[in-house]
């Protein structure tokens, strides 16, 4: 039996971190599909939550090289999953604006683990392009399953009778959808 998923009030809130972001993304589904990209994606978001903890904790260098190599092998295996998803995914415009947001995240991480093997005066200011990445990527993500699940929702009866006011999500994906412009 799929759960449901988040009422827009939950949605509703700012992420103050990508763990943030995980946890939301285990709260509810549509169907085996969301559920199924949820779970990858709240992986990524648990590695890139991890990895950028122990970058700020100061750890040693090596420890961060690591971290990052396994946050790049997630990032590939989410992009390979990505591409076994169903036509319904694919044929979403947010689809192919998520695609690019991670394949530019991946070449982040990329950068990143290269500064950090080379230990690069750069290493910082790859870090920095990183997370503002990973942060546009996981909003594409969360736009694009909002998407998704809303346009593979059940049709309510209302629908078209009763003038709909723009929640909050609404004015978050507008924005988004502003910003790739």
């Amino acid at each position: 039996m799929a759960r449901m998923p988040a009422p827009l009030s939950r949605l509703q809130h700012s992420f103050q971190s990508f763990g943030d972001i995980s946890r939301f993304l285990r709260e509810g589904v549509a169907d085996e599909d969301s559920l199924q990209l949820r779970d990858s994606l709240g992986a990524l978001s648990v590695q890139i939550d991890e990895t950028t903890r122990l970058r700020r904790t100061g750890a040693d260098a090596m420890a961060i090289t690591r971290r990052v190599g396994g946050l790049a092998q997630c990032a590939r295996e989410h992009q390979l999953f990505l591409t076994g998803l169903g036509s319904a995914w694919h044929a979403l415009y947010e689809f192919g604006a998520y695609q690019r947001a991670l394949r530019e995240l991946r070449d982040a991480i990329a950068a990143w683990q290269q500064a950090l093997e080379r230990h690069s005066t750069q290493e910082g200011a790859s870090f920095r392009q990183f997370e503002l990445l990973a942060w546009r990527t996981l909003g594409d993500a969360l736009l694009l399953i909002d998407m998704y699940e809303h346009d593979n929702g059940p049709p309510s009866d209302l629908s078209g009778v009763l003038p709909q006011r723009p929640s909050r999500w609404q004015g978050l994906r507008a924005w988004f959808r502003r910003l790739r412009r």
